[in-house]
């Protein structure tokens, strides 16, 4: 039988062979990582976890953390731990490396983790912000507020 390369993943399909390379694991996106980015795979997830309800999966080369939206997720790369945390607001710290606008709301804030004792406060208290975020209606700019009057006004019509 013939068989291609799957574009995404380079791995072999076999004709007539179904195959869905966007579909990971966990494990497989943490398998290959040094035991120091283990350990700090290990306290980051654990430290989300307790938060509370949330869901947790990968999605191609990231591990989400959501409630009613994605509140950070994790990238694991070969010396280093990406975590994007959305925060409502912009945070300027010698652990953040990048700063982007994700929404009118959402600040997308870029740390990298390389050892087990990075994962404690001013960091977990970003995660537990960001998890608060996500757990509510998103928050609403205040040039989107509308007074009391307005929405009286708005109401009575």
């Amino acid at each position: 039988m013939a068989s291609s390369e799957c574009y995404h993943c380079k791995q072999p399909i076999a004709a007539g062979e179904a195959h869905d390379c966007w579909t990971t694991t966990e494990a497989a996106l943490t398998r290959e990582l040094s035991d120091d980015l283990r350990d700090a795979w290990d306290r980051l997830r654990e430290t989300a976890a307790d938060f509370g309800e949330q869901r947790i999966y990968a999605s191609h080369k990231s591990i989400m953390f959501s409630r009613q939206s994605c509140y950070f997720f994790v990238r694991p790369k070969r010396s280093f731990l990406e975590v994007c945390v959305f925060l409502g607001r912009t945070v300027t710290a010698p652990q953040i490396r990048r700063v982007d606008r994700a929404s009118k709301v959402k600040t997308a804030h870029l740390i990298q983790i390389t050892h087990r004792d990075q994962v404690e406060a001013p960091v977990t208290d970003w995660l537990r912000e960001a998890y608060d975020m996500a757990g509510g209606a998103a928050a609403v700019p205040a040039s989107r507020q509308r007074t009391a009057r307005q929405r009286r006004v708005v109401r009575s019509r």
